[in-house]
């Protein structure tokens, strides 16, 4: 799809602009799997209005059109039929990969299979047959904690974001794993704590802000990370990671 307009300036998250993180400096191109999840269509705007291109991976094509409006291109893709190669043709061309798809709180056992846990590896796959060396997991707190043994739904949810975490940290990737607490749907604030935390909530406004500053911050590379809201502005969040 041809790539709409930048969005307003004025919708840009608080944080954007006052980063100081190399990816500021030049123009990347971004591609997100799972390209209509409210975490990805926030990115989408910060990205844009940052002055990178942001791609979004979608499986429904009536949602071509809020990526646009996000500023962002469109790719119709279902990463739960898609191969490799299919998949590396929708990355061809891009800096980063960023994993922001997920089966939906309201799907079942099955799609956090093939979702959650297949879809990540999918795309890891797909990034090293691109050559796109920089990948962004939005992760899960409490992966760790997953029962083994248990059906209940959330459970097979932690236990494949686990998956997914450990397959990535096995490949030769410039990997960054975000995990945030509780999401809520407050504005962003741009002030977080990140690191091995409590319980907590964060906005998803302030998850995408932390992707973007996280994209060309080497410090972030091969690190996992809790993230919440908090005390301290996303570029000194990060100092800490």
């Amino acid at each position: 799809m041809v790539r709409a307009n930048p969005v307003d300036n004025r919708t840009a998250h608080p944080a954007c602009g006052r980063q100081t993180v190399r990816g500021y400096g030049r123009s990347m191109r971004i591609t997100i799997a799972g390209g209509h999840g409210q975490i990805a269509q926030h990115l989408e705007r910060q990205l844009t209005a940052a002055g990178h291109e942001a791609v979004g991976i979608v499986r429904n094509p009536d949602h071509v059109a809020d990526l646009e409006a996000n500023g962002a291109e469109a790719v119709v893709l279902d990463l739960e039929v898609a191969s490799v190669a299919d998949v590396a043709r929708a990355l061809d061309g891009s800096h980063a990969a960023v994993f922001a798809a997920g089966g939906g709180p309201n799907s079942g056992v099955e799609r956090k299979e093939t979702v959650d846990k297949n879809a990540a590896i999918l795309l890891a796959d797909a990034a090293e047959e691109a050559g796109v060396g920089r990948y962004l997991m939005i992760s899960a707190m409490g992966t760790e904690d997953a029962d083994p043994g248990s059906d209940d739904v959330f459970q097979v949810y932690l236990r494949a974001k686990k998956a997914a975490d450990d397959d990535l940290r096995r490949r030769d990737l410039a990997w960054t794993i975000v995990r945030p607490g509780r999401l809520t749907d407050e504005p962003g604030t741009g002030l977080v704590r990140v690191g091995d935390l409590p319980r907590g909530s964060v906005t998803r406004e302030d998850v995408a802000a932390v992707l973007v500053a996280a994209l060309d911050l080497t410090r972030t590379v091969g690190k996992t990370f809790d993230l919440l809201n908090g005390d301290d502005e996303i570029e000194e969040a990060l100092r800490k990671v």
